[in-house]
């Protein structure tokens, strides 16, 4: 007994370092860039109001992410989120410039149109057995179409101003700071209570160094970022939405029952259906959420640009899927965090606003990116290789 003990203790020590040596190469990656192009932007890429644009230009992509990393666990891709991002933008700036609607109520008619247009996929994936590949391309190009067609293929605006507000004001500075700070409690509450957990259950518990260590790190960081963001004009509303989205996401996909069986799915499909699990409805339930959050995101770069146009969320959907590969989510499925779904966000948007601030020409920032998406999936591959 005490010999297979022994065996199984260190398997789960060296899971937990692989996982932890992941987090630390995407951290390490965006000081590098950090530096990199504060270095070459005389210290401006790194100035408050930059990262506080640098926030907002990666909230959009940042909540197609999230629900990109669902998609893409239970062993799917959806490359329609860029239209549907344009369509439910442009409903909504239809509603309110042409028909006088409410902010309120156009924002709920673009997230329920988003969560139909992902139930209709969804049925065709799930219940009809077409590939997501192909329902989703088919997608892009109807609703893109459908776009159009509902534009007469003009710019809408202006919005009003309280829809204008949502992607372009910022939360005051005190509450900036109430929010860090109840989010730090929070943090050291649920690692507090998962050790209780793991401890109660005999399973494996990291060290109070390792546990709390990165607690006090994660917590200076949220701190260090108000702060920053506090000598501009204070934490943006679009990434404060990402912030909630983000924490209700990773509460569904790590303590709920549909978040384990997406990653059941994703990991083996048979082996999940003959555990009981309802592959057709949790898969159709996975587009319908995809769906409403790229009606967020909509509402988001309508309410940034203060328009609409027949090209808004173009090459989102590519943008999306490579922050969720780059962040450490598997294509083969079964594998992926929404955190690090983020930070591939973020790395992706320093990039972009890098070679800008730089003046690089457009076209190597799609060559940039193009290499280090496909670096990531050989990364990915080679991890599973070894």
């Amino acid at each position: 007994m005490s010999t297979n003990t022994d065996q199984v203790k260190p398997g789960i020590k060296e899971k937990g370092i692989k996982i932890d040596i992941q987090s630390f190469t995407l951290i390490i990656a965006l000081v590098l860039i950090a530096i990199i192009f504060g270095f070459f932007t005389s210290g401006e890429f790194l100035s408050s109001r930059n990262i506080s644009n640098l926030f907002s230009q990666m909230s959009i992509i940042s909540v197609l992410a999230i629900g990109m990393t669902l998609v893409i666990v239970a062993g799917h891709i959806d490359l329609s989120v860029g239209s549907i991002v344009g369509l439910t933008g442009g409903v909504a700036a239809i509603l309110q410039v042409w028909y006088d609607w409410s902010t309120p109520a156009a924002i709920l008619a673009a997230i329920v149109i988003g969560a139909l247009l992902g139930l209709w996929q969804g049925y065709w994936v799930a219940y009809r057995a077409v590939p997501a590949f192909i329902v989703t391309l088919g997608g892009m190009l109807i609703f893109r179409g459908i776009l159009i067609g509902l534009s007469k293929g003009e710019t809408i605006a202006p919005l009003n101003e309280s829809f204008k507000q949502i992607g372009n004001s910022y939360v005051p500075y005190s509450i900036g700071y109430i929010l860090a700070i109840a989010s730090i409690i929070l943090y050291y509450f649920f690692t507090v209570r998962s050790r209780s957990k793991r401890k109660s259950l005999g399973l494996f518990v990291p060290t109070n160094i390792i546990d709390y260590g990165k607690v006090s790190v994660i917590s200076f960081c949220i701190l260090a970022i108000v702060y920053v963001l506090s000598r501009y004009l204070g934490v943006p509303v679009p990434m404060t939405i990402v912030i909630v989205l983000a924490g209700i996401f990773v509460f569904i996909s790590q303590k709920t029952s549909f978040g384990r069986y997406v990653y059941a799915i994703g990991g083996n499909v048979e082996a999940a259906a003959l555990s009981g699990i309802n592959i057709k409805r949790n898969t159709l339930y996975i587009f319908i959420l995809m769906g409403a959050l790229a009606g967020v995101a909509g509402i988001l770069l309508t309410s940034r640009l203060n328009a609409a146009t027949v090209s808004a969320g173009t090459n989102n959907e590519l943008d999306a899927i490579a922050a969720c590969v780059i962040g450490g989510t598997s294509l083969i499925g079964g594998k992926g965090k929404i955190v690090g779904a983020l930070i591939g966000a973020l790395i992706m948007a320093s990039i972009d606003n890098g070679m800008s601030m730089m003046n690089i020409e457009a076209f190597w920032q799609y060559i940039v990116k193009g290499l280090i998406l496909i670096f990531a999936v050989w990364l990915d591959i080679s991890n599973k290789k070894n």
